[in-house]
Parts: C-alpha cells; sequence; structure tokens
C-alpha cells in the first residue's frame, strides 16, 4: 500500500470501458481514490461514476470539480467555501475506441474536442498531473487501407507518425493539445499513452493461440500488446513520476506475439522495412524500452504466462 503522501485522489475518464475496470482495480490496489466519469456505471462497490458528456466544456468543469461520493458532503468547508478537494490526477480513457463506432467525422470531434477539454479543464483547475490515452494505431498501419509497412522497426516515440485513418488521426490530436498545454501552463506533467491491443485477462486462451500460430494477422498491430492490468501498473507509475513535461509513452508489454524470435519475424513479414537498433530476441517491435527506463515498467504478465505454445 502508498503511504499517505503517494495516495492521490484521481479522476478516471472511460473507466467503465475495456481497459478502464482493469486499471481503476489496479489503482484502488494501491491506495488511491477514483471517480470514474463515464456515460455507463463501473462495477465496483467503492467507485462512484459520475455520468457527463465530454464534448460539453461545462460538464468536464464541473466533474473534475466534483465530490467523489456522496458520503464526501459530510467534508468541512474549505476556504473557497466549498468541500470538495481538487484531484491531484486525471486520467483520460474515454474515447470512440476505433473507427467505424460511429462515422469518421463524429469519431473526430467526440475524441478531439473531450481530450481537449479535459485536458483544458484539469489545467485550469490546477491539477498538475494528466494522463491521456493515446494509440497504437498513430504509427499508421493498423487502420491503413491494404498491405502498408512501418517506416522503421522498433516502434519508438520519436517516429514520425503519419496516420492515413480518422480514428488515428484523432489521437494525434489529442498529442498536439497535450503538448500545447503542457507548454503553457509551466509545472503541469501531460503523459499520453501509445496503447496496444489491450488484453483482458479472459481474453488470452480464445485470442492467443490464434496470434502465435497466425503471425501473419497481427502485422496491423505490430506483434505488441498490452495486458489491461499492466495498463493499470503503467497508469499508476505516471502519477507517481513528477516532472517531465509532456512525455510520449508507449504502453505495451515487453515481448513479441509470437514463438519465433523478433528478429525472424521482421525479416519474414516486414522484409522491406529498416531496422534501426539491435533489439532484444524477443523485444515487442512496438518497444516500451522508454517506458523501462523512464517509469520502471515491470511486465507482470507475460502471455507466456496463460497461453501454451
Amino acid at each position: 500500500m502508498a503511504s499517505s503522501n503517494e495516495r492521490k485522489r484521481i479522476v478516471f475518464t472511460g473507466g467503465s470501458g475495456k481497459a478502464g475496470r482493469h486499471c481503476i482495480p489496479y489503482l484502488l490496489s494501491k491506495g488511491h481514490q477514483v471517480l470514474n466519469v463515464d456515460l455507463v456505471p463501473l462495477d465496483h462497490p467503492t467507485v462512484h461514476t459520475l455520468k457527463a458528456d465530454l464534448t460539453d466544456s461545462g460538464q468536464v468543469f464541473n466533474a473534475l470539480s466534483s465530490h467523489f461520493h456522496l458520503s464526501h458532503y459530510e467534508n468541512p468547508r474549505g476556504d473557497d467555501g466549498t468541500g470538495v478537494q481538487r484531484p491531484d490526477a486525471v486520467v483520460h480513457f474515454a474515447a470512440y475506441a476505433r473507427n467505424l463506432l460511429v462515422p469518421d467525422s463524429e469519431c473526430f470531434r467526440g475524441n478531439v474536442s473531450s481530450t481537449y477539454n479535459v485536458i483544458e479543464a484539469a489545467c485550469k483547475l490546477g491539477v498538475k498531473k494528466v494522463i491521456i490515452a493515446s494509440s497504437e494505431t498513430t504509427y499508421g498501419v493498423c487502420f491503413a487501407q491494404g498491405d502498408v509497412d512501418y517506416h522503421s522497426f522498433p516502434l519508438e516515440e520519436d517516429y514520425d507518425n503519419d496516420p492515413e485513418d480518422t480514428y488515428a488521426t484523432s489521437k494525434l490530436c489529442g498529442e498536439r493539445c497535450a503538448r500545447s498545454f503542457a507548454r503553457r501552463f509551466p509545472g503541469t506533467d501531460i503523459y499520453a499513452l501509445r496503447i496496444g491491443n489491450v488484453i483482458e485477462p479472459h481474453e488470452y486462451n480464445p485470442l492467443f493461440p490464434d496470434f502465435v500460430n497466425r503471425p501473419e494477422t497481427r502485422k496491423r498491430n505490430a506483434w505488441s500488446y498490452i495486458d489491461a492490468r499492466d495498463l493499470g501498473q503503467i497508469c499508476d507509475l505516471c502519477v507517481k513520476k513528477d516532472g517531465l513535461g509532456f512525455q510520449v509513452f508507449n504502453a505495451t508489454n515487453d515481448t513479441i506475439t509470437t514463438k519465433e524470435p523478433t528478429a525472424e519475424i521482421l525479416k519474414r513479414f516486414a522484409p522491406n522495412t529498416p531496422v534501426t537498433r539491435e533489439m532484444d530476441e524477443y523485444e515487442a517491435p512496438l518497444s516500451n524500452r522508454k517506458l523501462r527506463e523512464v517509469l520502471g515498467f515491470k511486465d507482470e504478465h507475460d502471455w507466456r504466462k496463460y497461453v501454451k505454445v
């Protein structure tokens, strides 16, 4: 359990979704207090869900300056005349999660405006830590038309991201908003997580045998993934690591989703794509090296623990 000065009040948007419903329990296990802001409730006995339309800036400002629970009306009034405590951090995962859920124009509008609104409200309310969900799709292959090659391997945070699809473009716009507000509000840390293919605990057995036996199907995800529980660890590490300003981190597990070593897979399925540095034998092509070196991420849920090959 975290010490009292490490226990944070965290507003988590989109906490009822595929990733959030595993990240929030991890954050709670580390002693943090969490308010979920979503359109559907989270099935958790100690977490309140506040329903809000994040494309409405007024609702966002109110949500980020809200009580976390009905019991907090018992708190004494503060200097501002309320009993509301400012959150220590905001984690923004709410979004249209891919293309073809809504028309492209709505995907772009919803994702960009909600991200802008959340970052703006957090900064203007004095929240010094904001973590936003970007995406593996920003590397330009996941939702590209036809068979498209990456520019180079490994995929790292200094890559020239040039996606052609709406969802990935909306996520790059979110990163740009984050960079802008971090410059505008010195002392505020805003970290963007380029999240890989999220895998929930119950998905290993139905999904990974096919991933392993048919590696040709995994090029769009760069033969990489992130366990939803390890994504919770990443959120916790981001909350705890101060002073970095604007940063981008690939949020993936350590290893490639194949039996064969990384070099063999890349030679076989991406023979025309240059490899710019020596990679570990089974390193994920969507590399989390920066995450490990800067934040101290430790891979706890390697897929080989759950799938026999």
